[in-house]
């Protein structure tokens, strides 16, 4: 019980869902037109009155439009159509772009999640409500009864409005939740119950939403995204393999002996690529290497996003490199080691961040090296993405977690090791258990760096996430709540909640038995239930992945946008020697057959 009492006392106020007030008079102002598209990149002001959570949350809003779409957002220059983002009354926004000079889009108290910025800079970029469309009664039925005085228009049909042949989307980020405006019952009742509870989600944009966006900007291509490769089919993505050693080298498989019994997908057919060092002698090596790709954004970073699993010896080694090539004639490249995981063999499909910054056209190859001792497995390795946005900064992956809600004690917690921010900030994220449900909270830690640090520590903005594992990044829709630290706020009994934790933290030892100084917890204690866990793909094979960043968003005070992340050095304990004679391409390449038809 003091673990929950914990996390609520620190974030008084957040906890538990909002209903946050639409204006009807700023609302839905005209059907679309050609002439009320935007040009990307959109042109943006972030007014000073706005709250520094809500700052962050729609720079994070900007970086999904960019990742699942062709729309970019910039700072406004001389441009005479701009969105003037502000602090007015409610969440709203004009549909479209509509007004020259600045056109309001209000984030307002409690709309700083980023289902709403999704929803009202939709509306800025054309859209409607989904539950406007004029074939909506063979999909919902609306309850006027019910309906507030006054609101009625919210629910009118919008007549002649574009779909883009796109079908109805329970899923939607722009459909009213059941209760939208309600005296007290449900306004919107889905004809099919199954979706009763889906509609009004607080996630992000569907992947409807997002077919949508494209079809009507025309887009061909996201501004963000690289590749993905889920080896569905048995196709390989126009990826190479080769080997020239023992080992029998990159294989497609569906499943193999001791390890994966499926891919991380989980569907049928199901196929994962797999290097076995059950053969050769140590040293041995294969390569399996993506096609070349071309950083396109003004910022060089990159994050590769990919499952493995790990059934061989300890001492065996999957090597992450990226090779860089000065042009498009380079056959060899300049190769350099970004990522390696070996030690402990895992007994599911784990998720894997690795942050690059290439400058230049590049390739990811992956690297399975024998190491000494037996092996009866391998490395296995699914659902690649590649993308131009920021790996989150930590982690945590829970597997068997419907198993351990319900067998460990109430308000069990998990730990991440130390981390440290750019700035030297030390902390720690976790996740509390209490049987239904799980919170997730961040502590600021004692550090080598504090006193050369800002303290009480401001305008750090920390996003937490529960990970929707569909195997394409474009299409998922992840939960995630936010938070930014406030130099001001204070403690009932006069300390700072942000102030170094030597002054007002509580001792703990940490998991290497030292008295370590943290924080009060910083979060939600009912971050996501058991229930919700079990719908998209957020509870995959067992397990459920949260990742957390921690940025400093302080240029965000007077300024509208941050300066580009920077990678930090690569620590490999043990780096291989074996660092190949050049891409697969350059060297005896082993393409994989075509399955035959059987196995399709």
């Amino acid at each position: 019980m003091g673990e929950e009492k914990d996390l609520m006392e620190a974030n008084k106020g957040k906890v538990g869902m909002f209903k946050p007030q639409f204006n009807p008079q700023i609302q839905r102002s005209a059907v679309y037109s050609e002439s009320q598209l935007w040009t990307s990149p959109v042109p943006y002001v972030l007014d000073k009155g706005l709250d520094m959570n809500a700052k962050g949350v729609i720079l994070r809003a900007f970086e999904h439009f960019r990742l699942k779409s062709c729309i970019d957002f910039k700072p406004r220059d001389t441009e005479k159509y701009y969105i003037s983002v502000k602090k007015l009354n409610g969440c709203s926004s004009h549909v479209g772009r509509a007004v020259a000079n600045g056109q309001d889009l209000s984030i307002g108290q409690n709309c700083d999640g980023i289902s709403i910025v999704e929803h009202e800079f939709l509306h800025a970029l054309g859209f409607y409500h989904e539950q406007g469309r004029e074939d909506r009664d063979d999909y919902v039925t609306i309850q006027f009864e019910n309906i507030k005085k006054g609101y009625e228009k919210n629910f009118r049909k919008i007549k002649n409005s574009i779909t883009q042949g796109v079908p109805y989307d329970y899923w939607s980020v722009m459909h009213y939740g059941k209760k939208a405006f309600s005296k007290g019952n449900n306004t919107i009742t889905t004809n099919d119950p199954t979706f009763q509870d889906v509609i009004g989600q607080k996630l992000e944009m569907s992947p409807k939403d997002v077919q949508e966006l494209n079809l009507l900007y025309k887009c061909n291509s996201s501004v963000s995204f690289m590749m993905f490769c889920g080896f569905v089919d048995g196709t390989m993505c126009q990826m190479t393999k080769c080997s020239q050693s023992g080992l029998k080298g990159w294989q497609m498989e569906s499943q193999v002996a001791g390890g994966p019994n499926s891919d991380h997908t989980g569907g049928k057919p199901a196929y994962f690529m797999h290097a076995s060092t059950a053969s050769g002698k140590e040293g041995d090596s294969a390569w399996l290497e993506t096609r070349r790709v071309t950083p396109s954004r003004e910022c060089h970073i990159q994050c590769l996003q990919f499952y493995y699993y790990h059934n061989g010896s300890p001492s065996d080694q999957l090597n992450i490199w990226m090779r860089e090539f000065d042009d498009e004639d380079d056959m060899k490249g300049h190769l350099s080691l970004v990522g390696q995981i070996t030690g402990t063999t895992t007994s599911h499909w784990q998720i894997k961040h690795v942050s690059l910054n290439a400058n230049k056209h590049f390739q990811v190859e992956f690297q399975v090296w024998k190491g000494a001792g037996k092996s009866d497995g391998g490395f296995s390795i699914d659902d690649i993405n590649l993308s131009q946005t920021e790996c989150p900064h930590v982690t945590l992956q829970i597997n068997d977690m419907e198993k351990l809600l319900s067998s460990s004690s109430f308000g069990t917690v998990i730990y991440s090791p130390r981390q440290y921010s750019r700035r030297g900030y030390a902390y720690r994220v976790g996740t509390a258990l209490y049987k239904t449900h799980i919170g997730v909270f961040m502590q600021l830690l004692n550090g080598t760096h504090d006193d050369k640090l800002e303290w009480p520590c401001p305008h750090r903005h920390m996003a937490a996430q529960m990970i929707d594992q569909n195997p394409e990044i474009q299409l998922q829709m992840s939960k995630q709540r936010t938070l930014t630290s406030d130099p001001n706020r204070m403690y009932s009994d006069g300390t700072y909640v942000w102030d170094d934790p030597r002054k007002n933290g509580l001792t703990h030892v940490d998991e290497n038995n030292k008295m370590i100084f943290v924080s009060r917890k910083l979060g939600w204690s009912k971050f996501a239930t058991l229930e919700q866990m079990k719908t998209r793909d957020f509870l995959k094979g067992g397990s459920v992945v949260l990742s957390f960043s921690f940025e400093d968003i302080s240029p965000l005070v007077d300024g509208q946008a941050l300066p580009c992340p920077k990678v930090g050095p690569v620590v490999v304990t043990n780096p291989p020697k074996d660092q190949g004679e050049g891409p697969c391409s350059s060297r005896v390449e082993i393409t994989t057959p075509p399955l035959p038809e059987s196995t399709r």
